[in-house]
């Protein structure tokens, strides 16, 4: 019976101290992505609001974009949804909805009854393109220089504190928006 025992209090107490490193680390909501620094994963997806039309990354260059991973049957893109609202008032980027394994009309009809921030909606109906960018929940947002480079990733739901400190000064902090 003892010799059960020494190896479950070791384990017990490698558990105690990887949860007490996990519960007090500051960055366990910042996953660093690959992506960044690099170009936009390559894509041509149907536009929600007209399914006949493809946009591709390369219609997107040009200027800055956030890309924001959403779907109907994500509770936490709900919730973000009024500070996307907001943000597009604001004016400063568009921002570029990336409907993920969704029902079209699902998504439609959300975006009707809910706004629609969106300067353009893009559909990836098998997940591919998600899985291209590491998507591994949603909502999940990408801030994109002109030149097509992601420069910023967030997991997670955009706040206005995120918003201004992630988002708005990245753009800012460039000659003119321009980097």
């Amino acid at each position: 019976m003892a010799r059960f025992l020494i190896p479950l209090g070791v384990f017990v107490a490698l558990a105690i101290v990887l949860g007490v490193a996990i519960k007090h680390s500051p960055d366990k909501e910042n996953i660093a992505s690959p992506l960044i620094g690099k170009p936009t994963p390559q894509f041509a997806l149907p536009d929600l609001s007209e399914p006949s039309k493809t946009i591709t990354t390369n219609d997107l260059k040009g200027h800055w974009y956030v890309l924001n991973v959403w779907g109907t049957w994500c509770v936490t893109c709900r919730a973000e949804h009024p500070m996307l609202l907001e943000a597009a008032r604001q004016g400063i980027v568009p921002i570029i909805g990336l409907n993920w394994r969704d029902d079209d009309d699902e998504a439609r009809a959300w975006l009707n009854k809910l706004g629609n921030p969106y300067a353009l909606v893009i559909v990836d109906r098998e997940g591919r393109t998600a899985i291209d960018l590491g998507i591994y929940k949603a909502p999940e947002s990408f801030l994109v220089n002109p030149q097509g480079v992601i420069v910023y990733k967030q997991v997670g739901e955009i706040t206005p504190e995120v918003w201004q400190k992630e988002f708005v000064a990245r753009i800012k902090g460039t000659t003119a928006g321009k980097s």
